[in-house]
């Protein structure tokens, strides 16, 4: 698991979710765009929650491994969104993923 820091808050999430999102905001930064992000976190009491992020250019995250009794947060679908949209704007174009709930928009070209 890995503890987020972010605007004076902190949330535990799975390892690949938290490395996907750091990647992909620091892609959204070298582009100097942004976009809202949701996360599954584990709350204090082991329960799973969802957490918002806006990242972008102005995104100070920290990332830092933590140990926790509770069972690694895995979400494949979420990790695969962020490296694809990580890869298409590390490309200069623009991707929409779908999953199976709903259709993810793709960021703006306007890279």
């Amino acid at each position: 698991m890995d503890l987020i820091r972010y605007a004076g808050e902190s949330v535990l999430t799975g390892s690949a979710i938290a490395a996907a999102l750091l990647e992909y905001a620091e892609v959204l930064a070298k582009a100097n765009t942004s976009t809202t992000v949701d996360i599954p976190i584990r709350n204090e009491d082991g329960s799973i929650g969802r957490s918002k992020f806006l990242i972008g250019p102005a995104s100070q995250l920290v990332s830092t491994a933590q140990e926790s009794e509770f069972e690694e947060l895995i979400d494949d679908d979420l990790v695969a969104y962020f490296e694809a949209e990580t890869a298409a704007l590390r490309q200069g174009r623009a991707v929409a993923v779908e999953r199976e709930d709903h259709v993810l928009p793709p960021i703006l070209d306007e890279l």
